[in-house]
């Protein structure tokens, strides 16, 4: 790929911005020599003002997803592509979120650029593990997690009943549920469905891939090797 389109798919600038900045001379490899639109170059070896470029294509995220922002680029209010780098909303292929948290759902969130990873990701047949953390609004019953895992439980509204799903008393008021399937608000669709309510909801984990220790709004890129830890049962 010629340099021109490679550095305006990272979103530096349309075409015509790029050739600017090979015109003012900012272009260069890492040994500070002039670089030009036409020439092919590994990507490792650009740069742009003496630094390197963002990442390629094939980016993978990990994000804390905090309150108060959503997966939507077109809802009102906060999104979590505005916790980014303001131009890798220009990026080609653009970068998507893997699934999506509500507003009010923080927790574990991926974006990538990758369409095939996403969609093996969330596909049904993939069955990745999800792992979410409740609170609730009152004490439980006893009788949720062997209803929860029996495969029965039908939701309002819905035709076909969950898969089963596992659930773990953590309190009185607050438990582990890792579910398979991810439909709408399928979580607080679940407590509500038995009488109960959901008042905060985090996301701990999808397969074994946990947040890490970061904080909420923070993210990092992940490698391929961390990225398959998704497709894990967890632990």
């Amino acid at each position: 790929m010629k340099l021109l389109r490679m550095i305006a798919n990272l979103g530096y600038g349309s075409r015509r911005d790029v050739l600017q900045l090979f015109g003012e001379g900012r272009v260069t490899d890492a040994a500070g020599e002039l670089l030009y639109a036409d020439d092919k170059v590994e990507h490792a070896r650009v740069r742009i003002d003496g630094e390197p470029l963002d990442p390629p294509s094939g980016l993978v995220l990990l994000m804390h997803k905090p309150l108060g922002v959503t997966c939507s680029r077109k809802d009102a209010g906060r999104l979590v592509y505005d916790l980014l780098p303001p131009r890798w909303r220009r990026r080609e292929p653009a970068l998507s979120t893997v699934g999506r948290l509500d507003r009010d759902t923080s927790g574990l969130l991926l974006i990538t650029d990758d369409g095939a990873l996403l969609h093996r990701i969330i596909s049904p047949k993939a069955c990745v593990s999800k792992v979410y953390e409740a609170t609730l609004a009152r004490d439980l019953a006893g009788d949720e997690a062997a209803l929860f895992a029996s495969g029965t439980l039908m939701l309002e509204s819905e035709t076909t009943p969950l898969a089963p799903a596992q659930l773990k008393v953590l309190a009185p008021r607050r438990a582990r549920l890792t579910d398979t399937e991810g439909r709408y608000h399928q979580v607080r669709r679940m407590f509500a469905a038995v009488g109960n309510h959901v008042e905060a909801l985090d996301r701990v984990a999808i397969g074994q891939l946990t947040l890490d220790g970061l904080a909420p709004g923070e993210w990092r890129e992940i490698d391929a090797g961390t990225v398959a830890k998704v497709f894990d049962p967890p632990t």
